[in-house]
């Protein structure tokens, strides 16, 4: 019996990914950049236990079983049976990256369990395409590749955590609960029925790729922001061009862009970033100084709900008074439009955890919390 215990980041695209060449082996139509988020702030941990004396092998998700699959492979390497116990600290399925932190979890603790080396990026982008970029710290691209069997479809670090230590995420949370339009069917769909997602991959992103990676390592915040922001919208554009339209932005989300592009015209330089994955939660990319001013706007344009005790979590920010700019101000708006802001930075990849207590399993291969069904 063995049984490890891991964390993996989450990874927030500034260069979307969005449709695929090949279904069953997860290839993307276009190369794809983002930047993995300190595990400190949010993770998904993964304990992984392989035993002889198991009959079957079991996953349990945030508390929940989800998979029991009879024994029947018949290989020595293969007979001891595996469990599994996973759980995210942040919102599940609600457009935040869970499935990639959670499948770079699972692969990267399975190989360690079992002793396995080499690339695992290609075997995680299986289980959910952005996974494999959750495999490294730092920005990292996925490349397309071109080969049939998807071999040359790989993720590879571009810059790691310390190439721009300024740099600093605010996650607004607007709603955690799961988005009724899953991130596969939207796809799935946007490749069949939407000719600009066609323009998009052909025509936009490989010249947006290479003046991304070019803003990345000059540290051009301003061009940074430009390309992050245009890409989300040319995502969600091709979202809503999909017939019928796979809609996952809300009001809320609208007014967090607007609130943006506001303060960076009053700025008179792109300050803030904003991008938007498959759902309505905003991800705010920033430098450290500007943090506290940016936050406390915020706060002033979209005011915590009452009940709301830890409005700004994670790492810790003395916030300024907001900017008194009328240009500014489109609100305030009703009181917890935002549920609460995530602060954290850019961070490393996924990594072992030790210790008596770290793991979701006891010593029968059980899960420590149990959610009734």
């Amino acid at each position: 019996m063995s049984m490890v215990t891991c964390i993996a980041p989450v990874n927030i695209a500034v260069i979307k990914y969005w449709g695929k060449r090949n279904e069953e082996l997860i290839l993307p139509l276009n190369d794809s950049i983002s930047a993995t988020l300190s595990t400190e702030q949010m993770h998904a941990k993964t304990t992984v236990m392989v035993s002889s004396n198991f009959t079957k092998d079991k996953l349990w998700l945030n508390g929940k079983k989800r998979a029991a699959e009879a024994a029947g492979q018949q290989s020595e390497f293969v007979k001891y049976r595996v469990h599994v116990c996973s759980e995210n600290n942040f919102p599940t399925a609600a457009g935040l990256a869970s499935s990639a932190a959670g499948y770079a979890c699972l692969v990267y603790s399975l190989a360690k369990a079992y002793g396995v080396e080499g690339d695992l990026t290609s075997i995680a982008r299986q289980g959910s395409g952005s996974a494999c970029r959750s495999l490294d710290g730092g920005f990292v691209r996925w490349r397309m590749g071109s080969k049939a069997d998807g071999k040359d479809s790989i993720a590879e670090q571009l810059f790691d955590e310390d190439h721009w230590p300024e740099m600093r995420v605010l996650i607004l949370v607007v709603n955690d609960a799961r988005k009724k339009v899953s991130s596969t069917s939207g796809m799935q769909l946007s490749v069949e029925t939407s000719d600009l997602l066609k323009h998009r991959v052909e025509n936009v992103v490989p010249q947006r790729t290479k003046d991304m990676i070019e803003a990345l390592k000059q540290k051009d915040f301003h061009k940074f922001a430009e390309l992050t922001i245009k890409d989300s919208n040319s995502f969600h554009a091709c979202a809503l061009d999909t017939y019928p339209p796979a809609v996952y932005m809300n009001d809320t989300s609208h007014a967090i862009a607007d609130f943006v592009h506001r303060y960076n015209k009053s700025k008179g330089v792109n300050k803030v970033a904003y991008t938007f994955d498959a759902g309505p939660n905003a991800c705010l990319f920033l430098l450290e100084a500007d943090v506290p001013e940016v936050l406390g706007s915020l706060e002033l344009v979209f005011p915590p709900h009452p009940k709301e005790k830890s409005f700004v979590r994670g790492l810790p920010v003395r916030r300024l008074p907001a900017m008194q700019d009328a240009e500014l101000f489109q609100g305030p708006h009703e009181s917890g439009r935002i549920k609460y802001v995530i602060h954290t930075k850019v961070g490393s990849g996924p990594r072992l955890v030790k210790g008596s207590d770290v793991h979701l399993l006891n010593d029968e291969g059980l899960p420590k919390n149990v959610i009734p069904q």
